[in-house]
């Protein structure tokens, strides 16, 4: 991010932290020391509360999100909130919106995520709330595509989660919809999805019950800036990014 950041004259960073505690969840501590490193959002998924000590944390923090399609219940709310509103660091006053929906193939059965996001876009709309980002966290590449085309000119921005392998559809949408089915991972690309090649492949081959243990060695990034006309919302640009032997940091 040192680099980036200063290179690309970006306004805002937001990451996708589910998988921070060695593959499970992030704890308090790692989402705050991304914050302080210039993360704005951070945004989680299926791993959401893997970690009990985030759940509190969600409660009390306007900048670490969960999904907004989980569902509520009389007299039981989900914790942490699906979307917020943040201001840029660097250009005071300008102000980006971030919301996360999961997907409902191959993962739980949550409420929809199109008729909810659709309808916190339309919240913030009339908020006055322009640039909006998606992060939409799913198993398949068909319901995050099928997604991104019902809110192209809805959002500024659709940027798929949850695989860990970049794909390499980055695209404007008619409407003016930025749009990628998964941005991919950060950790160690000599793995299988950042786990230990060897783990992984042997649960393949026994099919039994194996743990899963983050692979170690050089650390790499898989990204996208997206570049937003701030008076309309709609994207400009979307580059993609991917360095699997970047250096720590």
């Amino acid at each position: 991010m040192s680099r980036l950041i200063p290179e690309h004259q970006v306004d805002f960073v937001v990451v996708n932290g589910e998988n921070c505690a060695h593959g499970n969840g992030i704890l308090p501590d790692m989402a705050q020391e991304l914050l302080d490193n210039g993360v704005d959002v951070i945004t989680t998924g299926n791993h959401a509360w893997d970690q009990r000590q985030i759940i509190p944390y969600m409660g009390t923090s306007t900048r670490v999100l969960r999904p907004a399609n989980y569902p509520d219940s009389p007299g039981f709310r989900a914790p942490g909130r699906g979307s917020t509103v943040v201001e840029s660091r660097r250009r005071p006053g300008l102000r980006l919106a971030v919301i996360q929906v999961m997907g409902r193939v191959f993962m739980d059965a949550l409420d929809c995520p199109f008729r909810v996001a659709e309808a916190e876009v339309n919240r913030l709309d009339d908020l006055g709330i322009q640039c909006i980002l998606i992060d939409f966290h799913g198993e398949a590449s068909s319901e995050k595509q099928a997604f991104a085309h019902y809110m192209d000119g809805k959002a500024s921005a659709v940027v798929g989660t949850h695989s860990h392998v970049q794909t390499a559809d980055e695209r404007i949408l008619p409407g003016g919809t930025a749009a990628i089915t998964d941005v991919g991972m950060c950790g160690c690309f000599d793995s299988v999805i950042g786990v230990k090649k060897e783990i992984s492949i042997q649960k393949f081959l026994t099919k039994r019950p194996i743990r899963y243990e983050p692979a170690e060695g050089p650390g790499g990034y898989g990204a996208v800036i997206v570049d937003i006309d701030e008076s309309t919302g709609r994207a400009r640009s979307i580059l993609r990014l991917r360095d699997p032997l970047a250096a720590p940091g």
